[in-house]
C-alpha cells in the first residue's frame, strides 16, 4: 500500500500526469464550490427566529456546518472526478511501470460514467444515513469516517482500475481474496481526503495508486495475469 502511494507522489510531475492533474484540480475545486454553495442554500431556507443575538449564532453553526458537511461529502466528490480522469492517469502509470503489458481492455465511455455514477450515489447515500454517528459521536466519528469511506473508495476505485486488464468475474475473484488490501489502501484515499489541500490531489493519487495495487495483485495471484 505504502509503495503505491509513493509510487502515485512520484509521479505527479510526469508531464502526461501533470495536465490531467490540472484539470482534475479545476474540477474538483468546482465540484466542492458547488457542493458548499447548495449546502449553504439549503441551510438557508431554514425560518430564522426574528431573535437577533440567537440568528446570529445560527448563523455562524450553520457556516460551520456546511463546511463540515462538505468536506464528509468529499469521497463522493473524488468518486466522480476520478471516474472522468481514469484512462489518462492509468494510461501514464502504464507507460512509466508497466511498458510490459499489452494494450488494456477498451472500456465503453457509458460503463464508466454509469459505473462512476452509481459509486458516486450509493457514496452519498450512505455517508448521509452515517451523518448521526459522525455528528453526534465523538471519538468514533473519524473511525467511521475511514472504516466506511475506505470501503468505498477502495472497492470503486479497484474496479475502475481492475476492469482495464480484467475480465468482470476475474477482478470480482481477486478484490474478494485481496479485500483486506484493498480497504486499507482504500481508507489511507479516504484519510488524504480530509487534508486541506492535499485533497485536491486525491483523484490522480488515489486512480494512479489503485493502478500499482492491481498490478501486484494480479501479479502475485496465479492465474490472474491475463490482459
Amino acid at each position: 500500500m505504502l509503495n503505491a502511494l509513493a509510487k502515485a507522489f512520484a509521479q505527479l510531475g510526469d508531464p502526461k500526469v501533470r495536465r490531467v492533474l490540472l484539470i482534475s484540480i479545476g474540477l474538483t475545486i468546482l465540484g466542492y464550490i458547488g457542493l458548499v454553495a447548495g449546502l449553504s442554500f439549503g441551510l438557508g431556507a431554514v425560518q430564522a427566529t426574528d431573535i437577533a443575538w440567537l440568528d446570529t449564532v445560527i448563523d455562524w453553526a450553520a457556516g460551520g456546518a456546511v463546511v463540515v458537511v462538505a468536506l464528509l461529502f468529499f469521497p463522493a466528490l473524488v468518486t466522480l472526478v476520478s471516474g472522468l480522469f481514469l484512462d489518462g492517469v492509468a494510461d501514464a502509470v502504464d507507460a512509466r511501470h508497466y511498458s510490459d503489458l499489452g494494450a488494456p481492455r477498451p472500456i465503453p465511455l457509458s460503463e464508466t460514467v454509469i459505473s462512476t455514477l452509481q459509486f458516486t450515489l450509493i457514496t452519498v447515500g450512505l455517508n448521509i444515513l452515517a451523518l448521526p454517528l459522525y455528528l453526534l459521536v465523538p471519538g468514533v466519528s473519524l473511525i467511521a469516517f475511514y472504516a466506511l469511506n475506505g470501503y468505498l473508495i477502495g472497492r470503486e476505485f479497484f474496479e475502475l482500475a481492475a476492469h482495464r486488464r480484467m475480465d468482470r468475474a476475474s477482478a470480482l475473484a481477486l478484490r474478494r481474496q485481496r479485500r483486506g488490501r484493498l480497504w486499507v489502501l482504500g481508507a489511507a484515499i479516504a484519510f488524504l481526503t480530509t487534508i486541506p489541500f492535499l485533497n485536491l490531489l486525491v483523484p490522480v493519487i488515489g486512480t494512479a495508486a489503485m493502478v500499482h495495487m492491481v498490478e501486484a495483485l494480479r501479479r502475485s495471484s496465479p492465474g490472474m495475469l491475463r490482459g
